[in-house]
This record gives structure tokens, sequence and C-alpha cells, in this order.
């Protein structure tokens, strides 16, 4: 490994210091992975292993037809004394022959049917270990998705997603191969049992040497997680539709081109420098056992020259220790694989066993059907982990029950983290928030998501049809077509969706086919829509209508103020003429809850509300 690896603990965290008791000991992640197995088809794996058991005892069986093939010549020669007979009895040479032919075919079609099996099983578990990855990143804190190291975790734990499908392969072949292995030992411990240790330490080395470099890989594999997600962004970022745009214009295919190349570059000389070395070291360490396999071989042919054994015998013994070695010395190097794999295992699970910290409380309170209190911050404050800065510090306000509260400051003030502690995708670091009296954390979790519809400013842009991209905002009603219309209409996405070629059933994106595109202001009333999916009480806008025009919006919110006439609403603009129509609006400066009142008293205030009322309306005179 280059010094470059070496030297990423600095940035990056330590490599992980593996010697030969951790690759035995990653060993436990077999059961849970063959669990897993278990679990996508029983029928399958059952099938398979059987498969395989009947398989790895044809290979001593077809080289045991093959020793009476050849001792039945012999005997047909030596009965015709060296000269040709007219009619020999071939029956018994025949039949032999057929039964070779049927092992052989039969080996076949047992080979083709493992392989049919192993495809359909290593698909289902490609598929599970994806669904379950999905689940638990839904499961996970939001913080986590804020954090690089997370990210590197995620990284190596989808790549299992599709690289264990050989590790299931290797660990069922490994059964099939002991067994044949077993069936061979057994029928040639007779004849000079020490041949068989020989052969076994001879093939040592090799896989002394593979351990080695496969635990060299791992830590490669490793260290370099996140340069290999930097280049799987600079494919995206070089190939994209949401990025083709600036592309183009800004001439960015060469910037990305050679920032690919030279990281790309440094990856492939690092891998080949250790591929090189591992391809040299196993070339040399094999010889020993291909030494073992002729010091046996030469065994037999001297005892074969001596009349001691026929030139069945011969065949059957040089062919099953061949067999044995290529067997033993797959079989070794196999466990090594294993025992690496498993280690990559090890990454898989240790994030699915990542446990969320914001959760439901065993017995936690349901959300009350009508809100009597409202929502009180009392001395919140909160900065984001690894950062020492307080986003928000010391807030104390009230949102009253069916007020209508607007959050006002530049970027940067708090307004969007304050939004996440109201939705407990983040707890407060000090203070707390009641609801009704009581802290939001004994509250059900799911309950409170539920009972809240927020449009967060980056939201996202789905490639699914239109009604499904309203319907992400209540999924178990993407049936509901009238609920959806509803929705529609609210937020005045119906208007758009009448222009669609398909209606409600139109793709939108350009990634599927028949996709059509959206304007951004269009998108925005489709994303608001999913906010109206809900029967929410508490309603949250974030920055709802940066991409609307003027009549667009004022009729947004001249639909909003009487859709949420007696729920909560927390609405976040930077214009005025929004945030007017609030019962009552509060500023955010750096953290700091600056002023609260109505439009006209933080005018008559002249604070920082004033302030940038006037400079926005400066720009109309």
């Amino acid at each position: 490994m280059n010094q470059r690896s070496k030297n990423k603990s600095g940035t990056h965290g330590a490599l992980p210091d593996l010697d030969f008791r951790d690759r035995l000991g990653a060993l436990r992640n077999l059961p849970e992975f063959f669990r897993l197995i278990w679990s996508c088809d029983r029928l399958l794996a059952v099938f398979n292993i059987l498969l395989r058991v009947i398989r790895a005892s044809l290979p001593l069986t077809m080289l045991f037809v093959g020793k009476l093939i050849i001792d039945e010549i012999v005997l047909i020669s030596v009965t015709a004394g060296g000269s040709a007979v007219e009619n020999p009895d071939m029956s018994i040479l025949t039949t032999l022959v057929l039964i070779e032919l049927g092992l052989a075919v039969f080996s076949d079609l047992l080979g083709r049917g493992i392989a049919l099996v192993d495809s359909l099983l290593g698909d289902l578990v490609s598929h599970e270990i994806s669904l379950r990855l999905m689940h638990q990143s839904a499961r996970l804190d939001l913080e986590c998705f804020e954090d690089s190291e997370f990210y590197d975790k995620l990284e190596r734990a989808r790549r299992q997603a599709s690289s264990r499908i050989l590790l299931m392969s290797q660990a069922l072949t490994q059964l099939q191969d002991s067994i044949t292995v077993f069936f061979l030992a057994v029928a040639l411990i007779t004849f000079k049992p020490w041949l068989l240790l020989l052969l076994t330490i001879t093939l040592i080395p090799a896989f002394l040497g593979e351990t080695h470099f496969n635990s060299q890989s791992y830590s490669l594999m490793y260290g370099w997680t996140q340069e290999r997600r930097e280049l799987d962004y600079l494919r995206f970022a070089g190939a994209s539709d949401e990025t083709a745009k600036e592309v183009k214009i800004f001439g960015l295919s060469d910037f990305f081109g050679k920032r690919f190349q030279k990281l790309a570059g440094e990856y492939y000389q690092v891998n080949r420098n250790l591929s090189v070395r591992r391809a040299a070291w196993g070339g040399l360490l094999s010889m020993l056992g291909s030494l073992g396999y002729y010091t046996a071989y030469a065994v037999i042919i001297y005892r074969t020259v001596s009349g001691e054994l026929s030139l069945g015998d011969l065949t059957f013994l040089s062919g099953s220790f061949l067999r044995l070695r290529s067997l033993m010395e797959a079989i070794l190097i196999r466990f090594s694989s294993i025992a690496d794999s498993a280690l990559y295992l090890r990454d898989l699970f240790d994030f699915l066993e990542m446990e969320p910290r914001i959760s439901s409380k065993d017995e936690s309170l349901p959300f009350p059907e009508t809100i009597h209190d409202g929502f009180t911050f009392e001395n919140v404050s909160f900065r984001y982990p690894q950062m020492e800065k307080w986003v928000l510090r010391d807030v104390s306000f009230t949102l009253h029950p069916g007020e209508k509260l607007a959050l006002v400051g530049e970027n940067g003030a708090g307004k969007t983290t304050l939004v996440k502690l109201l939705t407990r995708l983040y707890d407060p670091a000090e203070g707390r928030i009641l609801l009704d009296g009581h802290d939001l954390r004994d509250y059900n979790l799911d309950g409170l998501r539920d009972a809240v519809g927020v449009i967060f400013q980056d939201y996202v842009k789905y490639h699914l049809t239109a009604s499904e991209n309203i319907a992400v905002g209540r999924i178990d009603d993407r049936k509901n077509t009238n609920r959806i219309k509803e929705a529609a209409q609210h937020s005045l996405a119906d208007k758009v969706i009448d222009n669609l070629p398909e209606g409600y059933q139109q793709m939108i994106g350009r990634w599927f086919k028949q996709g059509t595109n959206l304007s951004g202001g269009e998108w925005q009333k489709i994303a608001i829509a999913r906010a109206y999916m809900r029967d929410a009480q508490l309603l949250i806008l974030d920055e709802p209508t940066a991409a609307l025009d003027a009549r667009a919006e004022h009729e947004v919110f001249n639909r909003f103020v009487e859709l949420t006439f007696d729920k909560c609403a927390v609405l976040i603009s930077h214009r005025f003429s929004t945030v007017r129509m609030a019962d009552r609006i509060v500023v955010l400066h750096e953290g700091k809850l600056l002023e609260h009142g109505t439009h006209e008293e933080l005018l008559a205030a002249r604070g920082q509300y004033s302030e940038l009322f006037q400079l926005q309306a400066s720009g109309y005179r």
C-alpha cells in the first residue's frame, strides 16, 4: 500500500489493523449471513445444499468408474494374448462407459442446476440487503446524513448488497468441496497416509499468503472509501441531468474528467501494486503445492511399475491425488477469502445494528387529537454535531393553537433548524420544547410526524408519476385519488397536472421512459400539495413560494390561510408580502430571538424587521 493510503488515517480515520485472529473472529458474522439467506427462500436454500451434496459425491465415483474401465480394457487385452479377437466380450466395458457417460451428464445437469439456484437465491439476497439498508437508513437520525464518516459506513454497507452474493456462492461451494475432499481422503487413506499429510503441508504457505493479501485488500478498500465515494460523485456530476446545463455552460467536462482521472489513477496505482505482489507471491507459493502432488505421483508410478498397482489403480490414484490437491488448495484459499469477506459483512451488520438516538420512549404519549396549549420553546439551544458554533441559543416563544407564525431572519439565522427541532429531526442540546405542557420527547415519534405536514425549501423532486409525487405526503393514501386531487387543488398543482399528457399518471423527470420535466414553479406547487395530503395539526412551509410568480404566490397563501384557520402553522419566507399575512412574526438573528410581534408592531419598533422590510420595499419604489 502506498504512502497516501497509510497517511489516510489523519483525515479519514485509522485503517483497521487486522491480524489472523481478527479475520477468524470475523467468521462470527457468517451465521447471521446464513440466517439472512434462509429468510429469503428456505426452499431454494435447501435445494441448493441438496444439489451440492449430491454433486460432491460424483468425482470419486467417476474416478472409480474410470479405473474399472482401464482395468477392463487391460483384461480384454491380456485375454486376447496380444492378438486380435474376433468377437471379444465388450458388454462390461460398454456398461462401464455408459455409466461414466451418465455420471458426466448428471454432473453437468447438477452444475447447471446449482448455477440457476445460486443466481435466483443471489438476486433475492441482494434485494433483501438493499431493502434492509433502505429501512435502516430511514430509521437513523438525520444528523447521521450530515456526517462524512457515516457516508463512509453507508458506502461500505451498500457495496455488500451485490458483492456478498459471491460470498454466498463461496460458502456453499466450500461445503460442496469439503464433502468431496472427505470422500477422496477416505478412499486414499489406505494408500500411504503420509502423502495426504505432505500434500496438506505444502498447501499451507499458499493459504497464508492468500490470507495476508486478502487482509491488505480489505484495508485498501476500507482506507479508500471516501475517495471511492468521490469517484462515484464525479461520475454523477460529469454525466447527470441535474448537472448537464452547468457542465455545458461553464465547460466543466474537462474539470470533472481530469479530477476523476487523477483520483482514479491514484487508486489504480495502489491497487495494481497490490495485485502484482499478490500474483507473484501466489505463483511462487503454489509451486509448493505442485511439489506435494508430484511427490505422490512419483510414488504411485513406482508402485505401478513394480507391479503392486494396476494401470486402473494408477489412473484412479493419480487422478484422485490431483483432484484432492486442487480441491484442498481451493478450500484453503477460499477459506481465507471467506474469512476476509466476513470482514466486509461486519461493515454491513455494523450498519444494520446502528440505533437511532431520536426514538419513542417505551411508554410514549399519543399525539393529541386537538392541540390545546400549543408548542412552547423553553430556553432552547442547539448546535450541529461536531460543530462549536451554536445555531440556536436560548430561544423561547410559544406557538399557540390555530396561530400562523412566520419566521424571519437572514440566511443562517436558524429558521430551518428551528423547524427541524419542532419535527424532532433533531432534539435540543439545551432547553426543551413542550406540546400541551409535555416535553415533545414524551410523545410517540411516529404519531408526532404523522400529525405534521412540512415542505422544506430543498424538497425532493421524485422521478415518479404526478400522482405519486403528491401522494408521498401520505404514502398510505397513494390509491386515494380524491384525496390526491383535493391536495393538488389546494396548492394550485391541479392546473399543472391537467396540462400533462397523461395527467396524474404522467411520469415526471427524464430518468424514465416518457417522462417530462417541470419548471421550478410547477415543481413547487407539486411539493406544496404533499403538505396538504395530511390531516396535519401543524403545517410548516419553508420558503414554499420562492419559485412562484407574484400572482401564484398570492393565491397560494390565501388558500394557505383558509386551509389552516384552525391549525398551527409555521411559515418561513424572505418575502414580506407573504410574512405580513401571519398572526405573529418571530425574528431570528445569529440563532437568537431578536424580536417578535405582529407586522405592525414590529414596524413600529423600528428594529431589524423594520430595517429588512424597508430594504425590500425600497426595491419596489
